[in-house]
């Protein structure tokens, strides 16, 4: 199939590319930017799709997006994610290995990758359990995982307690150049806890997570990644002080970068209200010194990207007291709006917004996807900039409708989205 692309303001971060011009797609891939290329309209039928008034860029790549599949069917299903994903103008995603059973076997992984292989889905890249049943005690065999499709070997949210077993598996992932993704909570100071152990957590009388449960087990990570030389990517930091010393390591030479979610640029602890359920996600809002340094570390570049952490959570596990709802928030449909205003408020240019959830993602992936330049597959996100869209219930194509953003007026509204030059959402009627 053959598309021209036309009128639109082409923005391409890789490429450093913002202008307006057209763009041309044969056969999956990008083929011509600008001047139609020799003999593009010889043969075959040409669609077009009229971008006028809209940014063409590269489809977004999300780091942390929980499909709820295998085992968790009853929160979502990898049809409702996937329409979401097309909604939100995401082409590629990584998804964290805490499924049921976890991501541990190279047979679940193929599993996983062919129920997604359909065209209009986005790409999915698995990341890879790094212990076996996410149990902290023995490795998994990483290299047929990698084989089957795994990306990248994580924890998701659960913490390896023994030290000598994430020695073992940092010198493991390091012999094969393996990147290794981890969060940074130490279990025991975040034991209990369900918001950030500030003021509002003390006059809601709420236990609360100190940041030194994050720093503590960060400084771990760190010096196992100094002394394997792993390459190494701590997920969803969530304070100032735990970006300071990611900043401090890669200066000393340490191999690490860093991601934040979409979440924590824009919310804090005052944001929990009232016992708002929606509020509760792990790790917990921070202050809103943290939630402003975050801003600036992404802006700066010192943190490397941003992601949705889209963890759909059906009703009954989230209409309940805000201590025993379950943590997580919808956001692959909100990535996109929500950069946009965090890039808006930081009075960025739109190519370094637009770095943030599509090229510097994919380099951390190590994909083809995130740019646009010829023979770069056709994995686009056409968006209306000032359109609005109002987030409800109804408006979510996920499963999940559990966002503390519910009721929020956004700009940035998806017209089209194109997975190797497929159509796989069309929007441009709202």
């Amino acid at each position: 199939m053959k598309l021209q692309i036309k009128n639109g303001r082409f923005v391409d971060p890789a490429s450093k590319i913002d202008r307006q011009a057209d763009l041309f797609i044969a056969d999956g891939r990008v083929v011509g930017v600008d001047s139609e290329p020799a003999g593009f309209a010889e043969s075959g039928t040409v669609g077009t799709i009229d971008a006028s008034g809209c940014v063409v860029c590269p489809g977004l790549v999300d780091l942390s997006a929980r499909l709820r599949e295998p085992g968790f069917e009853y929160r979502a299903t990898l049809e409702s994610e996937m329409a979401a994903a097309a909604a939100g103008g995401v082409t590629s995603l990584a998804c964290p290995p805490d499924t049921d059973p976890p991501l541990d076997e190279p047979g679940l992984v193929e599993m996983l990758k062919h129920r997604a292989r359909l065209p209009e889905f986005a790409k999915v890249y698995p990341i890879g359990a790094l212990t076996e049943k996410l149990g902290g005690k023995h490795l998994t065999e990483m290299a047929e995982l990698a084989e089957a499709g795994c990306v990248a070997f994580g924890q998701a949210n659960i913490a390896i307690v023994d030290t000598q077993v994430l020695l073992r598996a940092m010198q493991y992932a390091a012999t094969f150049d393996f990147p290794v993704w981890l969060s940074a909570q130490d279990p025991y100071l975040a034991r209990d806890g369900i918001a950030h152990d500030g003021e509002v957590a003390a006059r809601l009388g709420l236990v609360g997570i100190p940041v030194a449960a994050e720093t503590i087990a960060l400084a771990t990570i760190l010096e196992l990644a100094r002394v394997t030389g792993a390459r190494v990517h701590v997920t969803r930091i969530s304070s100032g002080a735990a970006l300071e010393m990611i900043t401090a390591a890669r200066d000393e030479g340490v191999a690490v970068t860093c991601d934040v979610a979409v979440h924590h640029l824009h919310l804090c602890e005052n944001d929990i209200g009232f016992f708002d359920p929606h509020a509760r996600i792990d790790p917990p809002l921070r202050a809103q010194s943290d939630r402003d340094a975050l801003r600036r570390g992404l802006a700066s570049g010192a943190i490397d990207a941003l992601c949705s952490d889209h963890t759909p959570v059906d009703d009954d596990g989230k209409q309940l007291p805000f201590g025993e709802a379950e943590p997580g928030a919808t956001g692959l449909e909100l990535l996109l709006p929500l950069c946009l205003k965090w890039g808006r408020e930081m009075n960025l240019p739109i190519s370094t917004i637009l770095a943030r959830i599509t090229s510097d993602p994919a380099r951390l992936l190590g994909i083809e996807g995130g740019n646009l330049s010829p023979g770069a597959p056709a994995d686009i996100c056409i968006f209306d900039p000032v359109a609005s869209l109002r987030i409800s219930r109804e408006s979510l194509k996920s499963q999940g409708k559990n966002t503390p953003c519910l009721g929020w007026e956004l700009e940035g509204r998806v017209r089209y989205t194109l997975v190797d030059g497929q159509l796989s959402y069309d929007g441009s009627w709202g």
